[in-house]
């Protein structure tokens, strides 16, 4: 399916033989009124950027030009997945085991998908579209690379949106990133020292006196 053939948004994804699919299985009713209501968006808007801004990882999804789809891992601080415009989302990319799967994907097939999963809050993004790679950019480099953190960056990869969707939280495990559990833990602790030094002032104030 070629980018002419996409009239809506949700085409990208939706194609004839999904469409037929989804005929035939009874679905495609409600989804042609969810693209006539409000359809899936196109640009981002404050709710993207607020789940991109907390994103810690995310997966990137190409394919090779005779269709070999390929998923790789990407991880950072949050913001690390930047927006730059309302089209386009950015990440320095980092040097790894030098297999250049994505980037030989990307050289003859830029179509690209970015799957997002929150575990702790059960939601996950979903965005289409076409992705390249910068290499000769410096100050785009140096602008995307997260402050202090321990990674060497050795390109740039662009994305630019051609749709995005959300899911419903069903059969999504919650799970919670170690640091926040290290974190909640520490205010508790704290909060429980709190509590046993009051206690042990009023037991004090309450010993009666010899």
């Amino acid at each position: 399916m070629t980018q002419t053939a996409i009239k809506a948004p949700a085409d990208v994804a939706f194609s004839p033989a999904v469409k037929t699919i989804q005929t035939r299985k009874g679905s495609r009713e409600g989804y042609a009124r969810m693209e006539q209501a409000h359809g899936w968006r196109h640009e981002v808007d404050a709710d993207l950027a607020g789940r991109l801004a907390e994103a810690t990882s995310f997966y990137l999804a190409t394919a090779s030009a005779d269709g070999q789809p390929y998923i790789q891992h990407r991880g950072g601080p949050k913001g690390f997945l930047k927006v730059l415009d309302s089209h386009t989302l950015a990440f320095a990319d980092y040097s790894g085991n030098r297999q250049y799967i994505t980037q030989g994907n990307l050289s003859e097939n830029a179509k690209a998908y970015i799957f997002v999963m929150d575990y702790a809050h059960r939601r996950r993004v979903k965005i289409w579209g076409t992705a390249r790679v910068v290499e000769d950019d410096a100050a785009l480099m140096e602008s995307l690379m997260p402050r202090g953190y321990k990674a060497r960056p050795e390109q740039v990869i662009l994305f630019t949106i051609t749709a995005w969707d959300t899911n419903c939280p069903q059969h999504i495990p919650q799970k919670f990133d170690a640091a926040d559990v290290a974190e909640a833990l520490a205010v508790r602790d704290a909060r429980i020292a709190e509590l046993e030094a009051e206690v042990a002032q009023l037991k004090g104030e309450n010993e009666p006196s010899v």
